[in-house]
């Protein structure tokens, strides 16, 4: 890659929310970087274990807060894949991606929350959730991916309401919150539910790719704008005052 092409790709990362991009060159001479000298003899070595580096190999790699980096490095490694080509667009390329953690800590609060789907079962029993750390619970969620682009999205859903409500308990939501906000569903729970689950098929995604399209807009029917107007329908627009007085909904400026 010359200077021009790595400035080019560290300002895509500067403008995914990176304050910059570091990189080591593998040359024949050995591994050659403006940030070199940052780096210790044990630290490269590691380094050099995990990736198996060769003569004309180039590594980036980013520091910051681990979503930050990984979105940072994501659109990184597509930029580059589209650059040089490093796909065969002929094939099909499906993946399950399973085993989403359930739970995620902020790195600058501490503070506990859910990173997936709450209402998903999860590998444990409400006894390992009490005792195990909570960044080791997994949710029972499934996603397939098809070239890069998820085409399914699903779980099996938590129908133990005791474990649901620890589950909430643990990101700091009492049991009488989970009554106020899922009143129906909390209802429903207290007679007994079978173990139950699904999914939801992203069929215009996968029509997307088999046309190979890079916008879902340009597979659409009515595909709608960047700012959700469908101009085609003309949507949003104004409705008459007697549509709205027929569905009783008054408009506050």
């Amino acid at each position: 890659m010359s200077r021009k092409d790595i400035d080019e790709i560290t300002e895509l990362a500067i403008s995914q929310g990176a304050k910059g991009l570091a990189y080591i060159i593998y040359e024949t001479e050995g591994p050659k970087s403006p940030i070199l000298k940052f780096i210790s003899q044990t630290e490269m070595k590691e380094l050099e274990e995990r990736l198996q580096p060769q003569v004309g190999d180039m590594i980036f790699f980013g520091a910051d807060m681990k979503d930050i980096v990984n979105k940072v490095l994501g659109s990184v490694r597509i930029a580059l894949r589209n650059k040089y080509n490093l796909v065969d667009t002929n094939t099909l390329s499906f993946a399950w991606i399973t085993d989403f953690p359930m739970f995620s800590r902020d790195e600058k609060t501490g503070k506990l929350d859910f990173d997936h789907n709450p209402f998903s079962s999860i590998n444990a029993t409400i006894e390992d959730l009490r005792t195990m750390n909570p960044l080791d619970v997994y949710g029972f969620q499934y996603d397939l991916s098809l070239n890069g682009y998820e085409i399914l999205s699903g779980s099996i859903r938590n129908h133990d309401l005791e474990l649901l409500t620890e589950a909430f308990r643990m990101v700091g939501r009492s049991e009488e919150e989970v009554k106020s906000k899922f009143g129906g569903m909390y209802e429903a729970f207290q007679y007994g539910v079978p173990p139950h689950g699904g999914f939801a098929f992203g069929v215009d995604r996968l029509i997307m790719i088999l046309m190979g399209e890079d916008n879902i807009r340009d597979i659409y029917a009515f595909p709608k704008s960047g700012k959700a107007q469908d101009v085609m329908m003309n949507a949003p627009s104004e409705v008459d005052e007697d549509s709205l007085k027929e569905l009783h909904i008054s408009l506050r400026k």
